[in-house]
């Protein structure tokens, strides 16, 4: 039976009531320790002892990334004898923001990742390949150890990239279970089939994917993910994190979308005013950390837009379920009269196999409306194949964008430039 944390089981009644008392410790905390947040309850007049529940949040105006960029050590509430760890983000959108992290908040973020794993069946018998970097000062491979220690299961400390030296581990140490970004997963499945290696005779049973989606708004499987279960029958989790909220959101056996822990964030959806969106609609991801000692954040924006579902779970949870990343706000695209989030982009080129990798660049015309380039790494570089391109493009999303092909080496290096610890696919050069 699954971890399942026992305010997780509460009906969202009883979860609301829980986190309203947990809102109120919190604005506590950051009216005392917290430089950023005093000046901003002063400069908006907000008086927190009349924020008495998680509905009453609307009255306070949000917190953003440019926030973070510009002060963002104003959000630090404890001294800096009590910081044990510096992570930093990813600066997918801008400059890095970091986030020192005191014993607590590393305590924190084990029990997120113990709980997490939890969620995608995680047992002291299965041994984990991680599969992406724990430098860098990356906050989720260090999570992810610290959760999978706490689990007692065991792992392997792989690293990204070099497909000859996954397959190795593989055989020398036999994992259960693989730590990975998705899109890599092809790339193994290409190695195994040139070296004669049989997939499905491993050890391998499963593969927790991160930061990039698996499945459609139904839960379905997407093109990234048909083209894994198609040549390897392991089980898929999908699980959506980022280093401000210092949680996860990790699917269950019934693949129907990544769980709330509601000890550890409050969540809200909200539209283009700052509003809740209505039931049904896709919103911007908001959150409120709980529990964090270091840099706790109150109704932060993460730009990520996802539909959320409220319906029990068959697993036993009652938590808010996140469907998968829809877009960001900032990357919406506008091309020639149709909006196009980056990922509808990608889930077209991930359904060609004959295209290695690719970057998708946006710039402004002199129009001034949105231009969009696709560079594609692939050993065909006919005009033939561009067409064939375009045509899925219009078929899928009734627009194509420029094709322009490259060496899938360059390509390769431009998704990791300047050491990058993830993929960087998307270029924004708009105005």
């Amino acid at each position: 039976m699954n971890l399942i944390p026992e305010i997780e089981r509460k009906s969202l009644a009883e979860i609301k009531a829980y986190q309203n008392g947990r809102l109120v410790e919190l604005l506590g905390y950051l009216q005392v320790n917290s430089r950023f947040y005093q000046r901003h309850f002063e400069k908006y007049n907000i008086d927190i002892n009349t924020i008495k529940t998680v509905d009453d949040l609307v009255e306070i105006p949000v917190t953003t990334k440019d926030d973070l960029q510009k002060f963002g050590q104003d959000f630090l509430c404890v001294n800096q004898e009590k910081i044990i760890d510096y992570v930093t983000t990813s600066g997918t959108l801008g400059e890095p923001v970091s986030f020192p992290m005191s014993s607590k908040d590393l305590d924190r973020l084990t029990y997120n990742e113990y709980i997490s794993f939890g969620c995608a069946e995680a047992k002291s018998t299965d041994i984990f390949q991680l599969m992406l970097t724990l430098d860098k000062r990356f906050m989720a491979g260090m999570a992810y150890y610290l959760g999978l220690k706490k689990h007692g299961a065991g792992i392997i400390r792989n690293g990204p990239g070099s497909a000859k030296l996954q397959f190795d581990s593989i055989a020398r140490y036999s994992p259960t279970a693989l730590v990975t970004v998705p899109s890599f997963l092809p790339k193994l499945i290409e190695y195994a089939e040139n070296n004669g290696i049989d997939l499905n005779n491993t050890s391998v049973e499963k593969a927790i994917c991160i930061g990039e989606s698996i499945r459609n708004n139904d839960f379905s499987l997407n093109t990234l993910g048909k083209r894994i279960k198609e040549k390897w029958n392991i089980k898929l989790y999908s699980t959506y994190a980022s280093t401000e909220m210092g949680t996860a959101f990790t699917e269950c056996e019934m693949g129907h979308g990544g769980h709330h822990h509601p000890e550890l964030l409050i969540v809200e959806f909200l539209d283009d005013n700052n509003q809740p969106v209505a039931k049904g609609e896709p919103g911007e991801v908001t959150i409120t950390t709980l529990g964090v000692e270091s840099m706790p954040l109150l109704r932060f924006k993460t730009g990520d837009i996802c539909y959320h579902y409220e319906e029990p779970c068959a697993c036993g949870r009652n938590t808010i379920r996140l469907g998968p990343v829809i877009g960001r706000r900032q990357q919406m695209l506008k091309f020639k009269g149709t909006s196009i989030y980056p990922p509808a982009i990608y889930d077209v080129l991930n359904e060609m196999e004959a295209v290695a990798n690719y970057i998708v660049e946006v710039s402004t015309n002199e129009l001034g409306t949105d231009e969009i380039k696709v560079i594609v790494g692939a050993e065909i570089k006919s005009p033939a194949f561009a067409k064939t391109i375009k045509d899925a493009f219009r078929a899928k999303l009734r627009v194509a964008p420029e094709v322009v092909f490259a060496e899938v080496e360059w390509v390769h290096k431009q998704l990791f430039a300047n050491e990058s610890r993830k993929p960087i696919k998307f270029r924004d050069y708009r105005k």
